[in-house]
């Protein structure tokens, strides 16, 4: 009898786990979003010079490498999330507001924004009725980031604007395809640590947005 109970509280356990798991990413991920959207209008109030996104890039790369995963499993965690979106915030607003001044520019933003909103809301949503495994998609997924980084090696020696709007394009098809899969390691199990969770999630969203963006801007341009 003890057997059955055992066998039975474990699966109810681990979804009570999983379900936390999944509170708490999204609680970060809402609040990491309103605060890089908060460094961003800063950013873009002091007219920052669009340098500060390369800037910023590099230096959200080498905390979220180096020190998030270190950090990831103590309160301290939470405070480099924050401060690895802001710097992202903070670089894109130097980028938003070079379009905002154009013409087209507001229209541009708003469709990004409301387009990468319809992706993630829509997967997410996918992955969280579906329950579905992706885990399949790692080796997919894996093996497409390494075709894009080299495209976008070659990008920068070879100035294409159809290359950049493919690269722009499998990028959000990654992204998508890794919002799925980042869900449903949550949802199975696979991913225990929340703040790391909503670290890959938003890079996911960032990167949707950022390739919207792109998009838009040389379709604009034409």
């Amino acid at each position: 009898m003890n057997t059955n109970y055992t066998a039975v509280s474990r699966p109810s356990l681990s979804a009570l786990e999983a379900n936390k798991v999944l509170k708490n990413t999204y609680l970060l991920l809402s609040a990491t979003l309103a605060f890089s959207a908060v460094m961003a209008v800063v950013s873009m109030a002091i007219n920052v010079p669009p340098m500060a996104y390369i800037i910023s890039l590099i230096a959200s790369m080498v905390l979220g490498i180096f020190v998030l995963p270190k950090a990831a499993n103590s309160s301290a965690g939470i405070g480099v999330i924050f401060l690895i979106t802001g710097l992202l915030g903070f670089g894109l607003g130097s980028i938003l507001s070079i379009y905002m001044a154009m013409s087209n520019g507001p229209q541009v933003v708003a469709t990004a924004l409301g387009g990468t909103g319809i992706i993630f809301l829509g997967l997410s949503g996918y992955a969280l009725t579906s329950k579905k495994d992706f885990s399949f998609l790692g080796g997919f997924l894996f093996a497409g980031m390494m075709v894009v980084l080299l495209a976008i090696i070659a990008s920068l020696f070879i100035q294409m604007p159809a290359l950049s709007l493919t690269i722009s394009a499998a990028v959000i098809m990654l992204m998508s395809g890794f919002i799925l899969f980042d869900t449903s390691r949550i949802i199975n199990g696979g991913e225990t640590n929340y703040i790391m969770a909503t670290y890959g999630i938003f890079l996911s969203i960032f990167n949707i947005f950022i390739s919207q963006f792109n998009i838009l801007g040389i379709m604009g341009d034409d």
